[in-house]
């Protein structure tokens, strides 16, 4: 199951590929990872989904990573008195506390924390910003606000504040019932939405306590502002591109996904690209070629994973949106221009050994035209840090940590092998060797350099380089 591209295909798991066969096709179709979310999924479900996983898993021998994205606080508006009402632009409409059914007037806003954290001239978008209020007035319980775009208006419509930073957890009780279900069933990746600041994915990696990685998803504005301290403490990101078009100006959207992807490259630190990536196919059997062109960016910019959510998740066609983009990273990855672009950003390693180590191991094999990195990782930071290079030729990590190889099936370019730690040098340069010939990565005969921490299993203690020639035919590994 050796894949012929680089960047990782996120596959969102659902009511049309929820069996085991559809997991298996769209596993040999191209998915690198499966996303559960949990707005969707009760935890019976969300267990169930991850035994057929890991069975999958077992059968083809290659680490699968599994996400369990948690849903986030849902703010949404009260009901109306007799169904839906029109705001005309001009209009006054007032959000108050009173639980009363509303009307053209007002609504029931039931988040005390929104109105006593909302300021005059803050924006207010309901209905995925169909319709968009500004705050002229407050009031301990209640905001006048002025319809700008005005619209129709029905029961329990969400609610977007990007002006105002919020005073509450990125996670409900929901969250953190769903979060410890999702631990202790074995998941790899926690993808924690409604992020505002830093101390959000704290939060989160206080109750994870190392169980699984976190993935900060990016879709407020106030996230944007601290993104560099969000990142620091963040395992991954998630471009969210749905929430942060209607939080932010949908032209500003493609540059951040660019800045968001540089710095999580610079950070060593995969970065997913989700939304919308192929929505036609939910319908139709092939995309639009504008769809097409949006994932071709993502991977151009080298980002670590491509995600599709409903287009895998509740489409008529899950294989084949897999599949074509499976085509897409293949086709993009051959053209030249994307080594190009790969190599005009290639960061500046940091004063660590082993950014020196892995910097230097990309430019050894790009020079001597070796076949293959071979990283020895325990904790999978040596995968990292040569990811980060985005090297010419393939990245093979080879851990005995089979939580490791599943939470590297998201980074950029990394064929994970799950074997048992090298008993010495000698043991380590012969059975990369032997797993690189095995994988297809190299001919006997040929060379590939290693890269490892010595004392071997040290985590993050990456080292030591060797340029090795990998032996006869022999593939017990």
């Amino acid at each position: 199951m050796r894949r012929l591209r680089r960047i990782k295909i996120l596959a969102t798991l659902g009511p049309a590929s929820s069996d085991s066969t559809m997991i298996r096709k769209l596993f040999e179709a191209g998915a690198d990872v499966f996303r559960i979310n949990m707005s969707h999924t009760p935890h019976d479900k969300m267990r169930e989904l991850v035994k057929t996983i890991r069975n999958v898993e077992s059968s083809y021998g290659r680490p699968i990573g599994i996400l369990v994205d948690l849903q986030g606080p849902k703010l949404r508006v009260g009901s109306f008195a007799n169904g839906p009402v029109q705001l005309n632009n001009g209009a006054s409409f007032v959000l108050d506390s009173n639980k009363e059914p509303g009307d053209a007037e007002r609504v029931c806003l039931p988040h005390p924390e929104i109105l006593s954290a909302l300021k005059v001239g803050d924006a207010l978008l309901l209905d995925d910003g169909k319709v968009r209020l500004i705050c002229e007035e407050i009031e301990p319980r209640r905001a006048v606000t002025r319809v700008v775009i005005g619209g129709k208006m029905s029961d329990r419509k969400g609610v977007s504040l990007p002006d105002t930073d919020l005073p509450m957890s990125a996670m409900t009780n929901k969250d953190r019932a769903d979060l410890e279900a999702a631990c202790e069933t074995g998941i790899d990746w926690v993808a924690l939405s409604f992020v505002q600041r830093a101390e959000d994915v704290a939060e989160a990696k206080r109750m994870i306590r190392g169980r699984a990685a976190v993935m900060a998803k990016i879709e407020k504005p106030q996230a944007i502002e601290r993104l560099d301290d969000i990142l620091d403490v963040s395992d991954a990101l998630m471009v969210a591109r749905g929430d942060l078009g209607v939080e932010m100006p949908l032209e500003r959207v493609p540059s951040l996904q660019k800045q968001m992807t540089r710095m999580a490259r610079r950070a060593g630190k995969p970065v997913v690209v989700a939304t919308q990536m192929l929505e036609s196919m939910i319908t139709s059997p092939v995309p639009t070629r504008a769809e097409v062109s949006d994932v071709a960016t993502a991977v151009y910019e080298g980002a670590d994973a491509i995600m599709l959510s409903a287009e895998s998740a509740a489409g008529k066609f899950p294989v084949e949106a897999v599949a074509t983009m499976n085509r897409i990273g293949e086709e993009v990855e051959r053209d030249a221009l994307s080594r190009t672009v790969l190599n005009a950003q290639r960061p500046e390693p940091e004063a660590t050994a082993g950014d020196a180590i892995a910097g230097a191991a990309r430019q050894i094999a790009e020079t001597l035209d070796l076949s293959a990195i071979i990283c020895w990782t325990s904790s999978g930071s040596t995968a990292l840090r040569v990811a980060r290079e985005r090297p010419k030729v393939p990245v093979v990590a080879i851990t005995p940590n089979l939580n490791t190889g599943r939470k590297l099936s998201a980074v950029w370019g990394v064929h994970c092998v799950v074997a048992e730690d090298a008993r010495d040098q000698d043991d380590m340069v012969d059975r990369a060797g032997r797993i690189a010939f095995r994988d297809g990565f190299a001919k006997s005969g040929q060379r590939v350099i290693i890269v490892a921490g010595v004392p071997l299993g040290t985590p993050g203690a990456t080292n030591m380089v060797r340029i090795a020639y990998v032996g006869p035919t022999d593939t017990d590994v």
